[in-house]
C-alpha cells in the first residue's frame, strides 16, 4: 500500500458518563481528479481508499469508567467496529482501525461514545489520529471473459495426449498438428446414486474405447460430482484400470447409508467437524452436513482432499479438467425468475456471465471490490459438493428409523431428513462492484426469460452473499461451462442420467421408443459442436450381452433393467442398490458405449475433418487491420475517459 499524505487529527473531546456522536473525519477528496478504474465491459471496478484510524486519550484522572467507542463509515467493506478503552492510564491503546471503502463515495467517519459501567464522572480526552492510504492495485478477482493462465496451458499438454490418442482411434498415418486437434468434452447430468454408479461404467467403457484419452474436459453437478470429485484424488485415475475402482464404489453403493452416516460415532464427528468450520470463519448450514454425509457414503473416514489438489491430476494434461456446476439464485425469488451459472475447477470458481473469477483456494472468502479482505481456509472437497434432495420424501419410506437425543443438534438432522436441504450462503466475492452502464452490450450472458437481467441494481453485484443451490433443482444439465466460446468444444459425449423423459420435451412429443445413441449437430460447420447423446435407455441391451452376442433363454432376466420409472430400483430417493440392481445398472450403461463406438469414432473423425478444413480456411484468409493493432492495457481506463460509467453512485 502507497500512504497518502495523513489527514489532520480530529480531536473529541467527551465527558464520560454522556453518550454523544460526533461526524468528524470526511473525505474530501476532489471528484473530478482522474480515478483509474479497472472494467471488463460488464462491471466495474473503482478504486478503493484504506482509511486508518489511531486513537489516543488523555486523562485527567488515574481511574474512569470504562468506555467502548463504535466507528462506523458506511458504505464501507467493515461497515462498523467497536473499540474498548481500559480503565486506567497503565491500559495498551488498542490497535489501530482501518475502514476500506470506495474512494469516489467520499464518505463520512461517525464516532460514538457509550460508557459500559456506571462511575463517577471524570474528564477524558480522546484524539483521533486519521490517515488515509491509498489500495493495492492488483485486484484478486480477474476481470476477463478469457480463459485463466492455468487452463489455457493445461489445454496445450492436453492435446498431445489427445492427438495420440486420435492417432490410434482413427488409424490417421500422420500426426495432427496442434490446430488440428479438437476439443472433446464429456457432459453429465445429475441423478444421485443413478448417476454416480452409470458414470463410472460409462468412463470405463470409453476408456476401453480409448477415448478417455480424447477428452479434455468433463463436466458435472448433483451425483455426478461425487464420481468426479471421488476420481480426482488420484493424480493418475484415467490411466489406471476403473475396473478396480467400480469395485471399491460397488462396496458403498451396496451399504446401508442410514444405518453408517447416523450411528451415534457419526453423530459426534458430524458435530466436531461444523464447530471446526464455524471456528475457521466459514457460516454454516444444512449443505455443510449434507456434504458430509456425503463424505462418510463414500469413504467412511475423513476425507482431507480440496478442490485445488485437483490440480495435480492436470500438471501433465494426463486426465480431463473436471468443471463443477451450481446455481446462483435470490432469497425469495424463485429460482425460474433469477439464475446464475457458477463454474468450479481446480484453478478457478467465477461467473462466466460476469467475466470475474477467483482463485479457487479463497472462495468462501471475503472479498471488496475486487480486494481479498478476509482470508478463509479453503473447504474440503465434501463441502463443495452440491447438496442433491436425495432423501425420501415421506418418513415411512426409510429402511431404518433414526432415533437421537432431542437437543438442538438432532433438531438439524430431522430437518435434514424431513426438509430438502437447499442453499448454501457463502461469501459473495463481486461484493462492491458495479454494472458497467453498456454491460448489455458486452459479454455478459442474459438469459432471454430473466427481466432482472436488465435491473442492475437487482444483479449479484449489489449482494452481500451468493445463494447456492444444486443446478439439478432447476436444470439437470452441465453444458453451460462447455458452450463458452473461449473452450471451443467441438464435441460433446453426452451422458443423460436422468429418470422419466430422457429429452425434456413435452409427453406428446416424447419419442416413443428412444435408441441407444444419436448424433445431433454439423458435421461440415465448426461453429458448433457435435453433440453424440446417450440417453439412459435399456433398448438392445434386453437381447444381447454384448455387442453381437445374444442372450440365451436363461439370461434374459439379466436383460432386464428398469431404468424408465421414476419409482422403479433407481429412483433419486433411493441411496442404496442391491447387488443384481447395481450390477444390471453398471453392465447396461457399459454396454451402451461399446454398442455405438462405431458412431463415436464418426463423430471425432467429423470433428477432426472440420478442424483440418478451417485451419485450411484461416490460412488462406488475408489478414485483418484488426490483426496487427498493438492492443492498450487490458481493462484499464481513467474516469475522465469512461462514458459507461455514467453518473453511477
Amino acid at each position: 500500500m502507497k500512504n497518502s499524505t495523513p489527514k489532520p487529527s480530529k480531536t473529541a473531546e467527551i465527558l464520560c458518563g454522556m453518550k454523544v456522536s460526533t461526524s468528524g473525519y470526511k473525505d474530501k477528496s476532489r471528484r473530478d481528479l482522474p480515478e483509474t478504474i479497472i472494467t471488463n465491459g460488464a462491471i466495474v471496478c473503482r478504486e478503493v481508499a484504506c482509511l486508518e484510524v489511531h486513537l489516543d486519550s488523555k486523562m485527567k484522572k488515574k481511574r474512569f469508567s470504562e468506555n467502548e467507542l463504535t466507528f462506523t463509515v458506511k458504505g464501507s467493506f467493515e461497515e462498523t467496529q467497536q473499540v474498548s478503552m481500559g480503565r486506567d492510564s497503565c491500559s495498551p491503546l488498542p490497535d489501530p482501525t482501518f475502514f476500506h471503502y470506495a474512494k469516489y463515495k467520499q464518505p463520512s467517519l461517525d464516532v460514538v461514545l457509550t460508557k459500559k459501567r456506571r462511575l463517577p464522572s471524570f474528564h477524558r480526552k480522546f484524539d483521533l489520529h486519521l490517515k488515509v492510504k491509498k489500495c493495492q492495485e492488483d485486484l484478486d478477482v480477474r476481470l476477463g471473459f478469457d480463459l485463466c493462465a492455468q487452463e489455457q496451458d493445461f489445454i496445450c499438454k492436453r492435446k498431445k495426449v489427445v492427438a495420440a490418442a486420435l492417432k490410434d482411434i482413427l488409424q490417421l498415418e500422420e500426426d495432427l498438428q496442434e490446430d488440428e486437434v479438437p476439443v472433446v468434452a464429456i457432459m453429465t447430468t445429475g441423478g444421485g446414486t443413478r448417476a454416480l454408479t452409470a458414470m463410472y461404467a460409462h468412463l470405463l467403457s470409453v476408456q476401453e474405447l480409448n477415448v478417455l484419452d480424447c477428452v479434455s474436459y468433463i463436466t458435472g453437478l448433483s451425483g455426478t460430482t461425487w464420481t468426479m470429485s471421488n476420481l480426482y484424488e488420484d493424480p493418475d485415475w484415467s490411466q489406471k484400470d476403473l475396473k478396480e475402482t467400480l469395485k471399491d464404489v460397488r462396496k458403498h453403493v451396496l451399504k446401508n447409508k442410514f444405518l453408517s452416516c447416523f450411528a451415534p460415532d457419526r453423530l459426534k464427528y458430524y458435530l466436531k467437524e461444523l464447530c471446526q468450520r464455524e471456528q475457521e470463519g466459514h457460516q454454516i448450514c444444512f449443505t455443510d452436513l449434507w456434504g458430509l454425509i456425503i463424505e462418510n457414503m463414500l469413504h467412511e473416514k475423513e476425507d482431507f482432499h480440496k478442490l485445488t489438489d485437483q490440480q495435480q491430476a492436470l500438471n501433465q494434461g494426463q486426465n480431463p479438467l473436471p468443471i463443477y456446476l451450481s446455481l446462483n439464485v435470490k432469497d425469495k425469488i424463485s429460482d425460474q425468475d433469477f439464475r446464475e451459472w457458477v463454474e468450479f475447477t481446480p484453478y478457478e470458481v467465477g461467473f462466466p456471465k460476469y467475466g470475474a473469477f477467483i482463485r479457487a483456494e479463497d472462495f468462501g472468502s471475503e472479498f471488496f471490490m475486487g480486494c481479498l479482505m478476509k482470508k478463509i481456509p479453503e473447504s474440503r472437497i465434501c463441502f463443495l459438493e452440491d447438496d442433491e434432495t436425495l432423501f425420501p420424501a415421506r418418513p415411512n419410506e426409510l429402511d431404518t428409523r433414526v432415533v437421537c437425543p432431542t437437543d438442538s443438534f438432532s433438531s438439524i438432522f430431522r430437518d435434514v431428513v424431513m426438509l430438502r436441504p437447499a442453499a448454501s450462503e457463502i461469501p459473495n466475492f463481486l461484493k462492491g462492484f458495479q454494472m458497467n452502464n453498456n454491460y448489455l452490450e458486452s459479454e455478459f450472458s442474459k438469459w432471454k426469460d430473466c427481466e432482472l437481467d436488465s435491473q442492475p441494481n437487482h444483479l449479484t453485484v449489489a449482494t452481500d452473499h451468493l445463494i447456492l443451490i444444486d443446478t439439478a433443482f432447476a436444470f439437470a444439465t452441465s453444458y453451460p461451462p462447455l458452450m463458452r466460446p473461449e473452450r471451443k468444444v467441438d464435441v460433446i459425449l453426452h451422458f443423460n442420467y436422468s429418470s422419466g423423459s430422457q429429452t425434456q420435451v413435452p409427453d406428446d412429443q416424447e419419442t416413443p421408443h428412444l435408441k441407444e445413441c444419436y448424433i445431433v449437430g454439423d458435421k461440415e460447420s465448426s461453429e458448433t459442436p457435435i453433440v453424440i447423446f446417450f440417453p439412459l435407455v435399456n433398448d438392445t441391451f434386453r437381447y444381447y450381452k454384448a455387442p453381437g452376442v445374444k442372450r440365451s433363454p436363461s439370461e434374459m432376466a439379466e436383460g432386464d433393467v428398469d431404468v424408465a420409472s421414476t419409482r422403479g430400483p433407481y429412483y433419486i430417493n433411493n441411496l442404496s442398490y442391491s447387488e443384481e440392481d447395481f450390477d444390471k445398472l453398471v453392465n447396461l450403461s457399459y454396454y451402451n458405449i461399446q454398442n455405438n463406438k462405431d458412431l463415436i469414432v464418426q463423430a471425432l473423425r467429423a470433428a477432426v475433418e472440420r478442424k483440418k478444413q478451417h485451419t485450411k480456411e484461416q490460412l488462406q484468409k488475408p489478414p485483418s487491420r484488426d490483426d496487427t493493432r498493438v492492443p492498450d492495457r487490458e481493462g484499464t481506463k481513467h474516469l475522465a475517459d469512461c462514458p459507461e460509467l455514467g453518473n453511477m453512485k
